[in-house]
């Protein structure tokens, strides 16, 4: 076998030198290791460098802003998907049906905002099977199995913050257009929910509430078209207590 001569004589021993600065920064390496945090290291190395890691040159917003590329198509995050039931993967945004934005004052002081927009989601047995779903993954917190925030889950914790009974009679005349907007935007004590429930699924939503409040049957109206205004005119519980 053939070795590799070696460039040292017969005995000699390599050895590594550690010079001083290669201690420094040695042990400003494991000083972050030992405080568990990295602000000492980052304090050492602004007063040796006479720079920090905090403080960097930025732009500001809107500043040196670049125009996306010719031809190019944005991109949705799922939000808006073409159609209820479809799921955005990167296609461009498909929705057409897409109410254009409002706020919280809009759904006070001007109502009919939001009362008129219409319902693109017809209540079929999978709308309000996936309304069921969102509703006790988001919703049920706060306004319940029932959709009476009286017997919600956050009451045990949180006696004060009894969300709005969906089922009571002020809750009963709203329309899908307004639970919509405050699945949307929130409205007083309720955060909005926007950025987490996607555009149908709020429509989804809105038909599973229909359904908690009475006015839809439990195997949802296909058959039939009926809409939660027509629906809505022979209320089984008047008063909308709770079952």
């Amino acid at each position: 076998m053939c070795r590799r001569p070696s460039m040292y004589p017969r005995g000699h021993r390599e050895r590594t030198a550690v010079t001083p600065g290669a201690a420094l920064v040695l042990a400003l390496a494991l000083l972050p290791v030992a405080s568990g945090a990295c602000t000492p290291l980052d304090d050492a190395m602004a007063a040796i460098f006479g720079r920090s890691m905090r403080d960097q040159r930025s732009f500001d917003p809107y500043e040196n802003t670049l125009m996306p590329p010719e031809g190019s198509v944005p991109l949705s995050a799922g939000n808006y998907a073409a159609g209820h039931f479809d799921v955005n993967v990167g296609q461009p945004e498909g929705a057409t049906d897409v109410p254009p934005p409002f706020t919280q004052l809009d759904m006070t002081q001007r109502p009919e905002v939001v009362d008129s927009l219409t319902n693109p989601v017809p209540p079929t047995h999978e709308s309000l099977a996936r309304g069921e779903q969102i509703y006790e993954r988001v919703c049920i917190v706060c306004h319940g199995p029932d959709g009476n925030g009286a017997n919600a889950y956050i009451v045990s914790v949180h006696p004060a913050l009894v969300a709005q009974n969906l089922r009571n009679e002020i809750s009963l005349e709203r329309s899908d257009g307004y639970i919509y907007g405050i699945i949307r935007v929130g409205r007083t004590l309720m955060p909005p929910y926007g950025h987490q429930i996607g555009h149908y699924d709020r429509w989804h939503v809105v038909n599973y509430v229909r359904q908690l409040q009475g006015l839809l049957p439990e195997a949802g109206r296909e058959e039939t078209g009926e809409s939660p205004s027509e629906a809505r005119s022979e209320p089984p519980e008047a008063n909308g207590a709770a079952r």
